[in-house]
């Protein structure tokens, strides 16, 4: 199979894919990174802007930047496009909207003073477990 019928068929996947399962690929993604403190919310009941939100926190703003230019690659490669992207130049807050997906990436003090986990309390998250930290915890 050639590369171009390989990249055809996942991308088809991809567009089989429900929000829902698009959403655990950009956690995924943006956990290869380094992302801290991921929490997915289900915003839908909330929100007629969204369906979910990915949070998660850089350590520094270059962090953050990288995060979000990787995860965008990543998803590209994928045949996803953002609507739209804001923040990244200053990497204190960049914001992915990709349509049913809205993500949040912060750099931590940013985060705490936003708080957007409170603002959303009513919404309920998904099930995540970074498999890196697995993985540290399992080798201790």
């Amino acid at each position: 199979m050639s590369d171009l019928e390989k990249s055809e068929g996942e991308r088809q996947q991809l567009k089989d894919k429900s929000s829902g399962e698009i959403v655990l690929v950009c956690a995924k993604e943006a956990s290869r990174f380094k992302a801290l403190d991921m929490v997915l919310l289900d915003v839908s009941a909330f929100s007629s802007f969204a369906d979910y939100f990915v949070i998660c926190s850089g350590k520094s703003s270059r962090q953050v930047q990288s995060i979000a230019d990787n995860v965008e690659e990543s998803l590209r490669e994928m045949g996803l496009k953002p609507l739209g992207v804001e923040g990244k130049r200053e990497g204190h807050w960049v914001l992915m909207d990709y349509g049913d997906i809205i993500i949040h990436i912060f750099y931590e003090p940013v985060r705490a003073f936003y708080d957007l986990e409170s603002l959303w309390a009513d919404a309920s998250r998904l099930p995540w477990k970074d498999d890196a930290e697995e993985d540290v915890a399992q080798q201790q």
